[in-house]
């Protein structure tokens, strides 16, 4: 029988480039900027790593720019995507391969550079990226599509229309102020719930501010078996659960609900039975989910069981998903803030994660009080057809 992989992996480096518009970088810069942090972090040398994992949609085909870009020539190198949950999904495999006993000690690094290649805006999405290749889709842009599950949000829990407005508001007005501080987040500025509502609509009821934005980063992390964590540092953070769920189906159900994500629910799920947590709204200290629209955090609170359906509303506006609240979601801004390099985006998540748990957070003003257990979340594609990633970590 399966048993899981729980406390069978440890996390002992981390690294993580700033986020931005970093025209002064390539790709490689950022990977060798992200490398050498987690080199540093975990105090090994580069020729101590066995086998590596390259996680990126846009910044190579194969394994080869890691291997070169790490002068990790003629070594074990696999590239792997799978959209936004790319960058978990590079965690993911390095972590399998240690706790298979295939190697001691393994790398992932996930990198984008998208501002140099005009990636944004509203790519339409029909058979590509999020559609899992059905080839029968329509045209359709991420912000129409997670639009979709705003308004059936509102209409099926009896949201009217400025109601529904000004609490997706409170998300990103939450995100922004928790991350402004961060000195490696992209968009380092704070905003209103005012700002929120009024600003651009890009798909309604979704405005400007309601949507992410893409970045340039990288980030990085190194493996090794648990039994092995203390021999390299005495805070190494452990895996507790690497969950993963896709499906497309919902494109061909002119009934599809839209108010939830049942692959975030399925992951989540999975992840919580492997990390033996019971109780997700008590036992979780704080989480990094896929914030990249404000919807798409809203039904991830309640996909995740830490609010009953269609009650989020009430933890939203109490503060409970707030610095200080009982569940911090997004410490270190979210997508929204701290950006979203698509590659490297579940590697942050992870990398804000151990920080927080090591008693690491910069500045210490965002350090979260005694945290046992964080969850990293990733969606990638929309609700009908998307890959979800769900990772659990703690010490």
């Amino acid at each position: 029988m399966a048993e899981g992989i729980k406390d069978k992996v440890a996390i002992i480096g981390m690294g993580c480039t700033r986020f931005g518009e970093r025209w002064d970088c390539s790709a490689t810069d950022l990977i060798v900027e992200a490398a050498k942090e987690c080199y540093e972090d975990a105090k090994v040398e580069p020729k101590d790593i066995q086998a590596l994992w390259y996680g990126t949609c846009f910044s190579g085909m194969t394994g080869i720019p890691l291997s070169v870009d790490l002068k990790q020539q003629f070594k074990a190198v696999t590239h792997v995507e799978n959209a936004c949950a790319t960058g978990s999904e590079a965690l993911r495999n390095a972590c399998y391969a240690v706790a298979s006993g295939a190697y001691d000690i393994a790398m992932a690094v996930g990198v984008e550079k998208l501002k140099d290649i005009g990636y944004g805006g509203l790519p339409a999405m029909g058979g590509g990226l999020g559609a899992g290749g059905l080839g029968n889709m329509p045209n359709v842009t991420a912000p129409g599509m997670f639009a979709l599950t705003a308004t059936r949000y509102f209409a099926r829990y009896g949201l009217s229309p400025d109601e529904g407005k000004r609490v997706l508001a409170y998300i990103p007005v939450k995100s922004h102020r928790q991350g402004a501080s961060n000195p490696k987040a992209h968009l380092r500025k704070e905003t209103t719930i005012e700002q929120v509502i009024n600003s651009p609509v890009i798909a309604w009821p979704l405005g400007l501010f309601d949507c992410c934005g893409v970045s340039d980063g990288a980030a990085a992390a190194i493996v090794v078996p648990a039994k092995d964590a203390k021999n390299f540092r005495s805070d190494p953070v452990y895996i507790k659960a690497l969950q993963i769920s896709c499906g497309g189906v919902g494109t061909l159900d002119i009934n599809y609900d839209f108010t939830y994500v049942e692959q975030t629910r399925t992951a989540g799920g999975a992840a919580y039975k492997e990390a033996g947590i019971t109780n997700p709204r008590e036992e979780v200290s704080m989480a990094e989910v896929h914030d990249c629209f404000s919807i798409t955090e809203l039904v991830t609170y309640e996909d995740m069981q830490w609010s009953p359906e269609g009650k989020s509303k009430e933890d939203i506006e109490s503060g409970f998903f707030e610095m200080g609240g009982g569940l911090v979601v997004q410490p270190d801004g979210g997508l929204k803030c701290f950006g979203h390099p698509i590659g490297a985006s579940g590697l942050r998540m992870m990398y804000e994660m151990y920080k927080q748990l090591q008693g690491k957070a910069d500045p210490q003003s965002r350090q979260i009080k005694d945290p046992k257990i964080g969850v990293t979340h990733n969606l990638g594609g929309f609700p009908a057809a998307c890959v979800c990633s769900c990772l659990i970590v703690g010490l």
